[in-house]
């Protein structure tokens, strides 16, 4: 069984308030996209690890691999418009079939112990995504009113999003929709159920400033 990481970085820094792309600002004294390439280098499965990055960043990386002395083996692969064009660039390089995690370069701190978990479920069921249940209190706004929602039937997805190739390349053969928020709204649009299995509330994703911060923590602990 062949095995395959896309992971996904195409984020700016806009949230972060820093003119450096979040993937790349330091978390623990190493650029936060190479703890993630770390993690799948860490899995049982070893997949060949696909960076999906704008072409405008790529010359940053490979300075960046220079200077860390970065030898985790990955190919680059030009991003696209939106991340399910980056994604489409990414599957159009594997031949053959096989089972594909798709992950955001900003979680660097998911474990190998759920990289392995999603890829076994996924042999099994087809497809499974990383998700944590919600401990907040949730509510939905709709024609400016809100509504409860029950918290212990909403669940916050993550990454990685694991899935067959032959189910990956039926979903990413139709054209780009603006619904689509995750690999996983794809993959339903086409007509697979998706199937759930429980993350880590340590996967965070570097999205603000205080989630480098937190993040930091973590990897201390």
């Amino acid at each position: 069984m062949k095995y395959y990481a896309i992971i996904v970085a195409g984020g700016s820094g806009n949230r972060m308030q820093t003119e450096t792309p979040k993937q790349f600002l330091l978390l623990k004294n190493l650029p936060v996209l190479m703890h993630t390439i770390k993690a799948f280098g860490q899995s049982d499965t070893q997949p060949k690890i696909l960076l999906v990055l704008s072409k405008d960043q790529q010359d940053n990386w490979a300075h960046l691999c220079e200077e860390f002395n970065f030898r985790i083996p990955h190919e680059v692969i030009d991003g696209g418009k939106e991340r399910f064009h980056s994604v489409k660039n990414a599957l159009q390089t594997i031949e053959g079939d096989g089972f594909v995690a798709i992950h955001d370069a900003v979680r660097p701190l998911a474990s190998k112990t759920l990289i392995d978990n999603c890829f076994k479920a996924a042999e099994v069921q087809g497809n499974a995504i990383a998700a944590i249940q919600s401990s907040d209190s949730v509510r939905m706004l709709r024609d400016k009113k809100t509504s409860a929602l029950k918290r212990d039937e909403v669940y916050l997805v993550q990454t990685p999003q694991t899935f067959s190739l032959s189910i990956l390349r039926e979903a990413y053969n139709q054209d780009f929709a603006n619904h689509f928020t995750d690999d996983a709204s794809v993959v339903e649009s086409v007509g697979y159920g998706i199937n759930i299995i429980e993350g880590e509330r340590e996967n965070i994703k570097i999205t603000y400033p205080i989630d480098l911060e937190l993040a930091e923590l973590l990897l201390k602990n």
